[in-house]
């Protein structure tokens, strides 16, 4: 299975500068102190270390081509500043966002370099920090209480990488593996995600399979045990379980039972 996304490796780079500017944008005046309620263990500045440190995590593995992965021990400044000042945190999240940019421009996208999946490549680097960053932005504007939008490109991309990590053989067993979660599969299942927003270029509808042992995913409109319909951006926050199913902001149709089955199983970032 390949993981390359349907951006160019610059497009993500470009794209992990303008998700860091937006977080920083995001975060900047709010209550560190408040937490963040999709990822209750954390405060909002725990939420700010965690994003920055993953930008200077990867940076650092890309930069020195690594082989075996990289202890965050080992990563120089990736705990950030001393104490909780806005001002330090904002600067040393600009720091480390540029220097992930800047050492994935030099290496280019088939520089190999370590990832934990089979693709060793440093295009999956720029691709997975970008999105991430933008599932961590939504979880700072959650608890910063602001309006969260996303390029409805990225929003698919993202999507699509979600969809491809847990069908890796090797999440699909460490999920299988966990104690007390139903399994989503059985014969005959299916989910179908609709934006509703999208252009028609876009395809922005996602058919998963859970007929097997692990989702198989594919752009198409087809019928499905359940379908969710939706804007993009509002499908993307319920697959990354940031907005609940219950929302009225999204239509749910069929079974409501296989989509709570798959969401509670997905959860593996």
């Amino acid at each position: 299975m390949t993981l390359q996304g349907s951006l160019s490796h610059e497009r993500y780079c470009a794209e992990l500068l303008a998700e860091a500017e937006a977080f920083r944008d995001t975060v900047r005046g709010a209550d560190l102190t408040a937490t963040v309620p999709t990822c209750p263990d954390w405060k909002l500045v725990d939420l700010i270390r965690h994003v920055g440190g993953a930008h200077r995590w990867a940076g650092r593995m890309v930069a020195r081509r690594v082989t075996e992965a990289l202890a965050f021990s080992d990563v120089p400044g990736v705990q950030g500043p001393e104490g909780d000042d806005p001002d330090a945190l904002d600067s040393w999240l600009a720091e480390g966002a540029e220097q992930a940019v800047r050492a994935l421009r030099e290496a280019g996208p088939e520089a190999v370099v370590w990832t934990w999946t089979p693709e060793r490549r440093a295009g999956f680097w720029s691709r997975r920090i970008a999105h991430e960053t933008l599932v961590h932005r939504a979880d700072a504007a959650l608890t910063a209480g602001v309006p969260f939008e996303v390029a409805p490109e990225m929003a698919a991309d993202c999507l699509d990488e979600w969809f491809q990590l847990g069908a890796l053989p090797e999440v699909a067993a460490r999920l299988a593996a966990r104690e007390g979660i139903k399994s989503p599969f059985a014969p005959g299942r299916s989910v179908h995600l609709h934006a509703t927003d999208a252009l028609p270029e876009l395809t922005a509808e996602w058919l998963l399979d859970l007929s097997g042992d692990r989702v198989v995913h594919r752009r198409a409109h087809e019928k499905a045990t359940v379908a969710v319909r939706g804007p993009l951006t509002d499908l993307l926050l319920l697959a990354f379980q940031r907005l609940p199913a219950d929302s009225d902001r999204v239509e749910i149709i069929g079974e409501r039972a296989v989509l709570d089955d798959w969401l509670t199983y997905a959860t593996f970032g």
